[in-house]
């Protein structure tokens, strides 16, 4: 069965035939270039998988030695990097189709964020399953500080920091836009006033991409490396943040799911965080349940 997929702004797009892996990454790497709690991806045969368009408007970052991290030049979604032979890890957020096959597996739990937690029953690795490879080490891209949370992009160009503890919320968001932005099973996301943020370096290495047709939906991101970034709200006086690119434990956690009637048909909420078909009731984010 062959499956579709494009980024964010529709200007990659290709096929696939889906082989018989999918998993969960909790790597420090794959949480900062997604800007989400963790990457899906589905494995293929590069023999079974072609581009439809847009492949010069790829850009690589090279993350490790020999291993690059590819993104739509324009709207800065993850895609994929088919090699010449071999497999093809597909990031799953971007299949406009089911693939019929489901997530096997986490892995790097060791290095998972302090504000997700894990809570369905698949198997769980603290870096690659036995004999599948060596953990390559990464070393956090911003200076720790006392009284403040971190953040940086995959490269460290960009660095940022928040004032004191968040109380949250922080929500996960299932809708195609955030599944497409992101190339994951969801957006999540920290609202943090604007006047307890601060750039620390790089705001003119980022790139914005606003969805056309949207209200407000944009997505922001290093031009280096493709990770996602802050964007600042001047507007409404706030700054959405990806919670992936979080050096720090914010001290905010993960406290509902919106969009789920959007949500990969794939991915299977586990749970018992408050679930809304959309935006919930009343202002959003809603207060935290935990402040």
């Amino acid at each position: 069965m062959t499956v579709g997929g494009s980024c964010l702004c529709g200007d990659v797009a290709f096929e696939l035939v889906p082989g018989d892996w999918m998993g969960h990454c909790h790597c420090s790497m794959c949480r900062k270039a997604h800007g989400a709690a963790f990457a899906t991806h589905v494995s293929t045969e590069a023999t079974a998988f072609r581009w439809l368009r847009g492949a010069e408007r790829v850009r690589r970052y090279e993350s490790s030695p020999g291993a690059f991290r590819p993104f739509c030049e324009r709207c800065g979604s993850k895609v994929p990097e088919p090699p010449a032979s071999g497999q093809v890890l597909v990031p799953a957020g971007l299949l406009d189709d089911d693939p019929q096959i489901r997530p096997r597996m986490h892995i790097f739990v060791a290095s998972k964020a302090p504000w997700h937690e894990i809570a369905d029953s698949l198997p769980r690795f603290d870096a690659y399953p036995p004999g599948a490879g060596e953990a390559v080490p990464f070393s956090r891209r911003s200076e720790p500080a006392p009284g403040v949370a971190r953040g940086s992009c995959l490269c460290g160009s960009v660095a940022y920091e928040i004032a004191d503890r968040v109380p949250g919320p922080i929500a996960n968001c299932h809708c195609s836009r955030c599944r497409k932005g992101r190339s994951a099973a969801h957006a999540s996301n920290l609202f943090v006033e604007r006047a307890r943020f601060r750039w620390l370096r790089g705001e003119g290495m980022l790139v914005s991409y606003k969805v056309p047709e949207a209200q407000r939906f944009t997505q922001v991101f290093c031009r280096t490396c493709g990770a996602s970034a802050p964007r600042v709200d001047a507007e409404r006086g706030r700054v959405v943040v990806p919670a992936g690119s979080l050096d720090d434990d914010p001290g905010a956690r993960e406290e509902l799911h919106i969009f789920v009637g959007s949500k990969a048909p794939w991915y299977e909420i586990a749970d018992d965080l408050p679930r809304h078909e959309a935006y919930p009731p009343g202002p959003y984010p809603p207060p935290s349940r935990r402040a």
